[in-house]
């Protein structure tokens, strides 16, 4: 299934994990894992955010998903399910 994660860095946290080089790593790792249709990096609400669009095979993937990025960025995550256009076509069909 299609999902987004968007991931908002703690500043102080993520200040350090710029200084000691595990920022570039950490998100280089998430990259390699997920393998996203997009990434996008950007502030949101003033603080560093990460969004990615994946595919999720199973709900057993968000531990090892979201716990890295608590551990090295003390991020607030949401992994929510998303749509493309054609598959809000689908849907929409569908009714």
């Amino acid at each position: 299934m299609r999902m987004m994660l968007r991931a908002r860095m703690d500043t102080r946290m993520g200040n350090e994990a710029l200084k000691n080089g595990t920022l570039p790593e950490t998100m280089q790792a998430l990259v390699d894992k997920l393998k996203p249709e997009a990434a996008y990096f950007t502030a949101v609400e003033g603080r560093r955010c990460a969004t990615l669009v994946f595919d999720m095979q199973d709900s057993s993937q968000i531990p090892s998903i979201a716990e890295p990025l608590f551990k090295a960025l003390g991020a607030e995550i949401e992994i929510v399910p998303a749509m493309n256009l054609d598959d809000l076509r689908k849907g929409l069909a569908a009714l």
